[in-house]
This record gives structure tokens, C-alpha cells and sequence, in this order.
């Protein structure tokens, strides 16, 4: 049994966050495991509350320029006042994404002692098992969410004929629509999401080889049985205009196979993604036979204990989670992913991007998903008629853009209350980096064509007009903030908006730089080209402030929150790729006392921020400190079921770790493979296959005694490659030495399409 590919427990889940998340991208379902009283909670992607809102400010435009003048002249309140009511848009906040309803069975002969209880979710083939003892009868259940089907399939058995009886219903308390019987063997319910929001259908369909099933008033009831096969369907309006008979389509289409053919389709289209990647991190690990809550409660209880096994299930499960939210023609995992059980979710769980977003998607191309993010594309392309006219009608402005948060329609304009948030317009900016990330893995000329430069070139085209000269000369952003933290002016007044903060000149800096390297690629807009690159001359470079950190804002202020959970300053160090160790010590050295500085001050205490810490120290080359910040993710920032804890619930801690990982295994970011560039000393040896590097590399690493012994590179392109390692080595291809070029730790060497390249220590 290998318990690191699997979470298990000994007892059903009392709460929410002990349930285990089962999804096909659209539909989502929380496993509890209850031995009487079953729930699954259910989601379906597209069931937010609402419907769009066109809510831009009218007083935008015509005030913008005063706002500036007011922030370049140091009156932060006057202009904090003027934007809130100018900038603002009517109504404030976007509506929330809610929960389907849930399924729930009634189990009959369950009254007894219950013996060998288990459940599980096996994360090698994304399927969730529960089963049990009860008066000498042993049960099991078998659910998962098939992505080719467009169906949650539940298998429920028993090893005694006749034993298996319950009833089953369907409910969205306490917003409860219709429901009923739809035909001998099925139940149905529907409703709305109010007033312009989407209508929703869900239908569960049984079947059984012995027993019978009936409906009894919108119970679905089975009787007698051994073994019963449920499908469970769902849409809404979003995307289907009669949600009932797209259900019943899909389950018709699923109907055509048998159950065991079900299960095979399900498994062999998930590990054809999931299968890409393996990774190993030790051979043996005596808490492999430990149930995953108990081996939490070890690690949160010592805080010297090192668990290896429980850091390779969390990386498995991050790519778990990624391929169960996020598949092609679905909409984009949100901050829970798609698993939520609140009408009134944390952050209306919607899409923020001033970090979140973004970090949900970090793992994608590492692990070789590059399928799970065509989702964020669309949706990109979706918030691009939007986007286009909060440029144009908020700020005078070609181009599209976003802000700090996004929804199921797109929306763009300025959303919410605080203004250490709400005016931030590099949320389109961002974004559109994903694309050319995408470009740099892949090496897909046609993908850049097509898709991915015209939306970085439409992002871009905004900050061509809306760049303003300060009075230093430079072209900076503004007003705009440094997400979401506030400064101390010498006078002692407290702010959030400003003119260029260091985060958005980083964010724009890789922005051109992404144009101007595809037009390069392309062949295209030559005159565009030259644009951007006199522009990105005068942009704000990242600068070194009086405590050694990164400025995070024009001036060397006092941060209001010097352990504030955003690090955005250091955007730069990562995802960005302005500051390096070796291209850029000074500033790298400045971006360690960055992290420290607040990490002294309290830093690093949610989730999502420790996993970009994770991701910031391996960028750094810091392996232990690297290791440190994952450790205490899993020790204070894990629910049981594994999932990351802000608190509450966001999904982009687990993310982010995943992605950290692989940053200290693998880095590609700087024009060159560096293999193990943070191995911290607890990964003593270890293997790792199907790391993706840019240029459409395919990366094999395998070391002992804390040293690189092996790597097998694959390369797609012809070229030159440049490996950095810390061990002297020699590179071979057919058997045949390759002659390189050394300079220092760096070799460089060139490769062949499709051939494979073999390194070893020498």
C-alpha cells in the first residue's frame, strides 16, 4: 500500500475541512464517510449568486488627473478621500459563488457496531473509499468525479446479498427550488441563484443488479441490494440553456457503460495527467502507516520532527487538487478551488488577483498541466470586454484591465471598500504573464501567435497611455497601492495609495519584456517593439531601502504592518525574474533581508503567504529556510483533509507549495536548468521525474548524500542548454561524451530536438 499517495483516516469527518474533495473541474463533491447518515456536499462551478453588474464610476476620468496631483504633493488623505468617491464603483462588491446542495443517504441496518472502519482518497486514482463493518456485514463505497463522463459516479456494496438498503435526497437548505421524482429510478431538483444570477438543475440516477429502486416522494429508495451504481449530474444557465436536460444527457451518456468501464475512463484520463510526474523523497518512512490527522497532529506537536512522507503526499495532492478543479472548458479554480459549503463564503471565494489567482496556477506548467491552465486563459479572454471598458471609460485608457478581483462574468472595475486593495490595476497585467509562461514551457510558436501575445500585447497597450511621468522623470502607476499594505508618511499619516509602487513597475517590467521578446519570436510590430523598450528604460528599477530590504513603494516609508502577510515588493525575486543571486546579488541580498525583516515582525503567519516565502527562498538558493517555511505550513497551516488554512480555507496554499517544491528541485527561470539549486539537508536523497522546464525542456533528477548523482534531460528544441549544478559533471547523449563549455558551476553545451542528454556527478 503506499500511503503517500493517499489520505486516510480511522473515523468519519466530523467537520468540513476533514471531508475529502473529490472533482472533474465542474463538479465538486466533499466525501465525509458517515456510516448512517451520509453528505456529500456537492459544487458545480458556474453557481454564483447574481448576475453581472455594470457598476463603473462615472466621476472616474474626469478626476484621475487630480488624484495624481494630489498623491505626487503628499496629501494622501485628500486623495484616498477624492478616490473613494470618484474611482469607486457602484455597487462595491462582487457576489459570491455558493454551494449546489447536497446528497445525502439515509443508510437502513446501520444501527450496530461499526468494525474496520477506513476511508480514503486515493490521489493515484483520484477516487474516495469508504468502508466498514457493521453486524458481520462489510460495506463499501466508491465515488469519484469522471471529467470524460461529466458525472460523479458512487459505487456502493456490500459482501452480503440483499444487505445494502437506504434512501437518498437532494437538497440546497436552506435555499431550497423544486425537487421530486423525474422517473422510477431518478430524483431531480432546481432553482435559482437570484435575481439574474444562473438556473441550476442536478439529477441523481440509481441503478442496481439486484434489489430495487424506487422514488418515494423525492427520496430516491433501494431495497435489497448487494451493490448499487449512482450518477449524479449538474449545470446551470452559465453555460446550458436548459439546465434538467443537460443532466439527463449527460447521465444517458454515462449510462452506455457499464460501471467498471466508468472507473477505467475516469482513471486512465486522469493519470494521463497525473502520471507525468513522480517523485521521491525517501524510501522508507516509518509514518507512512499512520493515518494523514494523526501525522499532522505528530508534526504540529514537535517542532522538530521531520515527516519526508507527508511532504511528498502534500506535493502528490496539490497536483491532485489542480487537475480536480481546473480542466479544459471549465471556469478556473477560485480561492476554494470548487469545494464550498458556505452561501457566504470568505471572500465571496471569487477570484483575487492581486496574488491568489495567480499562485492556484504556479504548479501548472512545472508539473507538466499545462491543460489545467487553459481555464485562466479563458477566462482572461472572457474579462478582456470588460476590461476594455474599465480602461476606457474609468481611465481614459486603450487596452483592458483588472483589478484586485474578478468573478464568474469577468468583471473588472474596482471592487470592494478598503483602499489598501480596491485601486490596483495590474490585475490584468498579471495575468496575461500566465500565457507567456505557458509560451516559455511549451516553446509553442502557434500558441504564442494566436492566443498568447495578443492578450499581453492588450494588456500592455494600457500602460502605454496610462503611465505618467513622476517628478523624477520615471513612469510610474498610480494612483495605486502596494496590495494590501499601508505606510507612515514622516508626519505620521497613514496611506495606501500611491504613485508607483514598486510591485506594479515590476509587473510591467516583465509585461514589455514578455511584448518585446514575442516580438521578437514573431517577427511582428516592430514600431510597438521600440515603444515598449524606450518606455522600459524608464520605469522605476527595485531599489535598497535604509533597513537593506526592497523598497516597496517610490519612497523609503515605514510599513504600517512591517510583518505584513503581502511580500509584494519582492514580486521581482518571484514570479518575476528581475533579481537573481548570480545576475543581481546586491539586490538578492537585499530581498533576503526583505523576508527576514518580516518574518522577524510576524510574517509568514497565513497559508498562501508562507507558500510564496517557500517559493522565495528557493529562488534565493535558501534550501533550509526553504524547508522551514513548507514545515510550518503543514504543522500550523493544514486542515486534516490537507487543505491549506489562511484561515479559513484558501486553496492557493496548496498551490503554492507545490510549486515551491519543484522551485527547489528544479529552477529555469534565469535562461538555464539549475538542478537543485535549494535541496534542503532532509532531502537527503531522493527522485524526482517529468519536471517541465522552459524551452519545452523535460527534466529526470535523482541524488543521494545530498548531491546531485544523475539528471536526464529531454530536450524539444535545438540549441544550446545551460545546466548550473553544484557538483562537477559530465554530459552524455548515446553513450558519447558531450563536449561543454564550463564557467564555474554553469556548463553549456548544445542539444538536438527530441534527443535525450544524461548528466552525471563526476
Amino acid at each position: 500500500m503506499n500511503n503517500r499517495e493517499k489520505l486516510w483516516y480511522l473515523q468519519p469527518a466530523k467537520e468540513w475541512v476533514e471531508a475529502l474533495p473529490i472533482g472533474n473541474g465542474r463538479l465538486g463533491g466533499m466525501v465525509f464517510g458517515h456510516v448512517q447518515e451520509e453528505r456529500i456536499q456537492l459544487n458545480e462551478d458556474s453557481i454564483w449568486y447574481g448576475g453581472p453588474k455594470d457598476g463603473l464610476n462615472p466621476d472616474g476620468s474626469r478626476n484621475l488627473e487630480h488624484i495624481r496631483e494630489l498623491l505626487f504633493a503628499g496629501k494622501v488623505e485628500e486623495a484616498t478621500r477624492l478616490t473613494r468617491m470618484a474611482l469607486f464603483s457602484t455597487p462595491k462588491y462582487y457576489n459570491p459563488y455558493q454551494p449546489l446542495g447536497d446528497l445525502r443517504f439515509y443508510f437502513h441496518g446501520h444501527q450496530g457496531e461499526v468494525e474496520g472502519y477506513r476511508r480514503e482518497l486515493d490521489i493515484k486514482n483520484a477516487t474516495a473509499r469508504t468502508s466498514y463493518r457493521v453486524d458481520g456485514v462489510t460495506y463499501h463505497r466508491t465515488m469519484y468525479a469522471s471529467y470524460p463522463d461529466q458525472v460523479i459516479v458512487m459505487r456502493l456494496e456490500c459482501d452480503q446479498r440483499g444487505k445494502l438498503a437506504f434512501s437518498a435526497n437532494l437538497n440546497r437548505r436552506p435555499y431550497e427550488g423544486e425537487s421530486g421524482r423525474l422517473s422510477a429510478d431518478s430524483i431531480w431538483m432546481s432553482g435559482d441563484c437570484g435575481k439574474h444570477g444562473v438556473d441550476y438543475a442536478c439529477v441523481l440516477k440509481a441503478r442496481t443488479e439486484d434489489g430495487s429502486v424506487s422514488v418515494v416522494g423525492d427520496f430516491l429508495s433501494v431495497e435489497g441490494a448487494s451493490s448499487v451504481t449512482l450518477l449524479l449530474a449538474a449545470a446551470s444557465t452559465f453555460r446550458e440553456p436548459d439546465p434538467l436536460a443537460a443532466c439527463q444527457e449527460h447521465i444517458a451518456s454515462a449510462e452506455a457503460y457499464r460501471t467498471k468501464e466508468l472507473e477505467s475512463r475516469h482513471i486512465h484520463d486522469y493519470q494521463a495527467l497525473y502520471n507525468r510526474i513522480s517523485l521521491r523523497l525517501a524510501e522508507q518512512d516509518p509514518l507512512d502507516d499512520v493515518a494523514t490527522d494523526q501525522r499532522l497532529k505528530l508534526l504540529h506537536e514537535s517542532h522538530s520532527h521531520v515527516d519526508i512522507g507527508l511532504t511528498e503526499l502534500y506535493f502528490h495532492y496539490g497536483r491532485y487538487l489542480l487537475i480536480a478543479s481546473s480542466r479544459p472548458g471549465c471556469l478556473p479554480a477560485n480561492l476554494q478551488g470548487i469545494w464550498n459549503d458556505s452561501f457566504t463564503p470568505p471572500w465571496e471565494s471569487k477570484y483575487t488577483i492581486n496574488i491568489n489567482t495567480q499562485m492556484n496556477y504556479w504548479p501548472a506548467e512545472v508539473c507538466g498541466l499545462s491543460e489545467c491552465h487553459e481555464p485562466l486563459f479563458d477566462h482572461i479572454e472572457h474579462m478582456q470586454v470588460s476590461g476594455r471598458q474599465t480602461a476606457r471609460e474609468l481611465y481614459g485608457c486603450s487596452g483592458f484591465v483588472a483589478h484586485h478581483n474578478t468573478n464568474i462574468w469577468g468583471e473588472t472595475r474596482p471592487e470592494g471598500l478598503f483602499p489598501t486593495c480596491v485601486i490596483w490595476p495590474m490585475g490584468a497585467a498579471w495575468l496575461s504573464l500566465h500565457l507567456w509562461e505557458q509560451f516559455l514551457f511549451t516553446a509553442d510558436q502557434d500558441f504564442l501567435r494566436r492566443r498568447a501575445y495578443p492578450i499581453l500585447k492588450e494588456a500592455a497597450a494600457f500602460f502605454v497611455n496610462y503611465l505618467v511621468e513622476s517628478p523624477n522623470g520615471q513612469l510610474v502607476t498610480g494612483p495605486s497601492v502596494s496590495p494590501e499594505n499601508l505606510y507612515v508618511l514622516a508626519d505620521g499619516t497613514r496611506g495606501a495609495l500611491t504613485m508607483g509602487p514598486s510591485m506594479d513597475s515590476q509587473i510591467i517590467h516583465e509585461l514589455f519584456t514578455a511584448c518585446i521578446q514575442s516580438c521578437d519570436h514573431l517577427q511582428v510590430d516592430g514600431e510597438l517593439r521600440a515603444q515598449l523598450t524606450s518606455l522600459l528604460e524608464r520605469l522605476p528599477k527595485p531599489q535598497i531601502g535604509r533597513h537593506g530590504q526592497i523598497m516597496e513603494w517610490l519612497e523609503d516609508y515605514e510599513e504600517v504592518d512591517p510583518g505584513h502577510r503581502h511580500i509584494s515588493q519582492l514580486f521581482a525575486l518571484h514570479p518575476g525574474t528581475q533579481i537573481s543571486p548570480h545576475r543581481t546579488p546586491e539586490l538578492a541580498e537585499a530581498a533576503a533581508a526583505t523576508l527576514q525583516r518580516r518574518l522577524d515582525n510576524g510574517g509568514g503567519h497565513t497559508g498562501w503567504s508562507s507558500a510564496w516565502i517557500v517559493n522565495m527562498y528557493a529562488r534565493l538558493e535558501d534550501g533550509e529556510q526553504a524547508y522551514t517555511h513548507l514545515s510550518h505550513m503543514l504543522s500550523k497551516s493544514t486542515y486534516p483533509n490537507l487543505f491549506d488554512a489562511h484561515p479559513p480555507f484558501q486553496i492557493d496554499g496548496n498551490f503554492g507549495a507545490t510549486a515551491g517544491i519543484v522551485e527547489m528541485l528544479l529552477q529555469t527561470h534565469a535562461g538555464e536548468l539549475s538542478l537543485l539549486p535549494a535541496l534542503p539537508t532532509a532531502w537527503q536523497q531522493g527522485t524526482v521525474s517529468g519536471l517541465r522546464g522552459r524551452n519545452g525542456y523535460v527534466i529526470d533528477l535523482t541524488w543521494n548524500d545530498g548531491q546531485l548523482s544523475q539528471a536526464v534531460i529531454r530536450a524539444a528544441l535545438s540549441g544550446s542548454c545551460r545546466v548550473r549544478t553544484r557538483e562537477a559533471v559530465l554530459v552524455f547523449c548515446d553513450g558519447k561524451e558531450v563536449l561543454a563549455n564550463r564557467d564555474q558551476t554553469v556548463i553549456e553545451f548544445q542539444v538536438e530536438a527530441g534527443c535525450k542528454y544524461e548528466i552525471f556527478r563526476k
